[in-house]
């Protein structure tokens, strides 16, 4: 996982609020609307609708295919229907229903005719064919339940004719819908200004009357019905709950209506209209079809009413389609706000402030992680999203959801865009420069820590490698220059891979030497403790390539490594044409002097006490001297690594403790104790040998009384 700065923060911040606020912003409403088709479609396939259509409190009366092929409707224009219109909504009427609605406009009368008939017009011919009609509306909307349905319009109004209007004294309201740019219906005016005062729609109308309480607005625009204040996303709109796509609302086939009239089932209409609210409309395949937010998921118009008189036809079953009769737009609306069920949306701050939301956090994943990742990352928030937005919806509560989701998307490619461009720029071209050089785990570890070297050098501190084979002039010179480098090629291969095995950077071979750092340029709070390791590693493994690879073997090859820990200054140093990755201080010349200093005790391995004191925790150390080395006036102690903590045999740890006695007695001036000490360790360990020869030496001619306990090396 990539870590993130200062800088892709910001960028994150950035990325988000851009993209959150362009998905929620004007040229993108139409998003808006698709969210609500979404929601609507996932919620009808995922939940469903578990509520009984009898249970509806509005209900379709249906001039529908079947009332257009059934006598006496059949083949008679629909100017003669009147009469029989006005019948069967007297019968709805005694049945119970609390108010009937027209989605249906008789824009004329037959009575209106001027069509030559003989020596009359058929108008003439026709005087009071209206009449029972007119006086049914008269007396249903004397009694309050009954609106007519009219469409506003500055070009092509559509309105009842006059006598239909006088009838019912005006009492006609608008149906017209709300129709987003998409041609979609998702919302509903709620009221219309008409002479200057506000006029409720056909389906407030409705509502207020089937709840006998008019509708208020508040100060705010807010209109209220019944204590329900109703949600406007949009100013004065309603947004439309289609909960049962369609099939909530029972449809009643107008001719089945009028053959139950002939029939004389009265009880019937009670129990189809009893507390009902009733809209008289088409249910045609050719006219008045509309698309809602359940052009996704589909629509139904209506579920199939209980039949009266005539039989059932025969129909194919009734098939989701993606618009649906206007007739149901009115019926929805009425339902929901009778059951006050109308889709809360929010305001353009709340989507906004969640799109940038969702898109920070993609964001930051997209900087955080490779590029599979963000994408993983941004499908898995959306599956939540999305199921918080749907069970959200099951409660009429509508959440943006594809401006989100989009947003996410957006940030994620912009990002990446941002990384390629600018973040990534500086790991792009430190992995470049360090591939022919570095172990790509020390790259990737490099670039993880958020440390990255500066060009030109810095302070870091570090732990210095220094390692040279003893003696390997005189074995070279019997050394064909193939078989030379055949055999330096493996040695160092093998060296190298070690040191970066364990987060080392190899800084360069100088003939059989090599030099190496811990600490940079990958930043390593172990550096002293990784660098011991290698060590040790490296002298185990110069003994197994001696013993088993055929180039080594009979050669008898050793080598020294000497170990500091310390400041130093590391970067790109060179030329402006020509530079190398390198350190430079007095930590690394001392690493070096140690590495000479092992010839003199006979050792392999040697650290100063500053690489002693960062690992000692993870090794056992046995202290050999106090020198002072070309170069430097101050002395100091130097120490060789006999094992990993308690991993040490019991014979190191004797010799160790009789060494730690023996030195002891040496800075004590003890130099004949010391000298026994150090002969009763000696054997097979150089280093006692070495010291026991000085301190006979010694015994036999002492030192001066300023004598101090250092050994000054000479040479490098």
């Amino acid at each position: 996982m990539r870590r993130i700065g200062r800088r892709d923060i910001v960028a994150a911040i950035v990325i988000a609020l851009v993209t959150g606020a362009a998905f929620t912003s004007p040229p993108l409403q139409r998003l808006q609307g698709l969210s609500l088709d979404i929601l609507t479609a996932l919620r009808w396939t995922l939940i469903g609708d578990r509520r009984d259509p009898a249970t509806s409190p509005v209900v379709v009366v249906a001039i529908d295919g079947e009332t257009y092929e059934t006598p006496p409707f059949k083949g008679s224009p629909t100017q003669t229907w009147t009469r029989e219109v006005g019948r069967v909504l007297g019968s709805i009427t005694e049945g119970g229903a609390k108010v009937i609605g027209f989605d249906v406009i008789f824009k004329n009368s037959i009575e209106q005719s001027d069509i030559p008939f003989g020596d009359a017009p058929v108008g003439a011919r026709m005087k009071g064919f209206d009449r029972d009609y007119l006086i049914a509306l008269r007396k249903l909307s004397d009694s309050g339940k009954l609106v007519l349905g009219e469409i506003l319009s500055n070009d092509h109004p559509d309105s009842p004719f006059a006598a239909q209007r006088l009838a019912v004294k005006n009492n006609v309201r608008a149906l017209n819908v709300y129709t987003d740019d998409d041609d979609v219906i998702r919302r509903m005016p709620l009221s219309f200004s008409i002479g200057g005062k506000p006029i409720p729609a056909m389906a407030v109308e409705l509502a207020s009357r089937a709840l006998a309480l008019p509708p208020e607005t508040g100060p705010s625009g807010t209109m209220s019905l019944s204590g329900y204040a109703i949600p406007s996303a949009e100013p004065n709109t309603l947004t439309l709950n289609f909960r049962g796509v369609g099939r909530d609302v029972p449809a009643y086939s107008f001719a089945d209506l009028r053959a139950c009239i002939e029939k004389g089932d009265t009880d019937f209409f009670r129990r189809a209209f009893d507390g009902k609210v009733v809209l008289l409309g088409t249910i045609l395949n050719f006219e008045d079809r509309k698309l809602t937010s359940m052009h996704l998921s589909g629509g139904y118009d209506g579920s199939p009413g209980a039949r009266c008189a005539l039989p059932t036809p025969a129909r194919t079953e009734q098939k989701a389609r993606s618009d649906i009769a206007g007739v149901f737009v009115h019926a929805t609306a009425v339902r929901n706000l009778i059951e006050r069920d109308a889709v809360t949306e929010f305001g353009v701050p709340q989507r906004a402030a969640l799109a940038i939301g969702f898109a920070m956090v993609i964001a930051f994943a997209a900087c955080m992680l490779a590029p599979t990742g963000a994408i993983l990352s941004w499908l898995a928030l959306t599956a939540a999203y999305t199921t918080v937005a749907v069970s959200a919806f099951v409660h009429a509560l509508a959440l943006p959801l594809t401006e989100p989701v989009l947003a996410g998307l957006t940030a994620i490619a912009m990002m990446i865009g941002y990384r390629f461009v600018i973040a990534d720029r500086e790991e792009r071209f430190l992995r470049k420069s360090f591939a022919f050089y570095l172990a790509p785990e020390v790259i990737d570890s490099m670039v993880a820590s958020g440390k990255m070297p500066a060009l030109g050098g810095e302070m870091r501190d570090i732990t210095m490698f220094f390692s040279d084979l003893a003696g390997f002039s005189s074995i070279a010179e019997k050394m064909t220059p193939a078989e030379l480098v055949a055999l330096m090629n493996d040695y160092l291969s093998a060296m190298t891979d070690i040191i970066e095995s364990h987060g080392g950077y190899v800084d360069k071979y100088i003939g059989d030497s090599v030099v190496a750092m811990f600490g940079a340029p990958a930043d390593d709070p172990d550096h002293a403790r990784h660098a011991v390791a290698a060590a040790l590693q490296c002298r185990d493994r110069l003994k197994e390539l001696n013993d088993s690879h055929p180039a080594f073997q009979g050669r008898g090859l050793a080598h020294r490594i000497g170990l500091n820990s310390g400041k130093a200054v590391v970067g790109n140093i060179g030329s402006r044409r020509r530079f190398n990755y390198t350190v430079m201080s007095d930590t690394v010349n001392l690493a070096s002097r140690l590495e000479g200093a092992n010839k003199y005790y006979g050792t392999v391995i040697l650290a100063s006490e500053a690489t002693v004191n960062q690992s000692r925790s993870a090794y056992t150390w046995r202290e050999l001297d106090t020198v002072k080395v070309q170069g430097r006036d101050e002395p100091i102690r130097v120490y060789e690594p006999l094992a990993e903590t308690n991993q040490e045999t019991e014979e190191q740890d004797m010799r160790a403790a009789t060494y730690a006695r023996a030195l002891a007695c040496w800075r004590a001036r003890d130099f004949a104790k010391a000298a026994e000490l150090f002969e009763s360790a000696g054997g097979d360990d150089p280093p006692s040998r070495y010291f026991a020869k000085r301190a006979r030496a010694l015994a036999a001619d002492p030192p001066p009384a300023d004598w101090t306990p250092v050994n000054t090396l000479e040479g490098k």
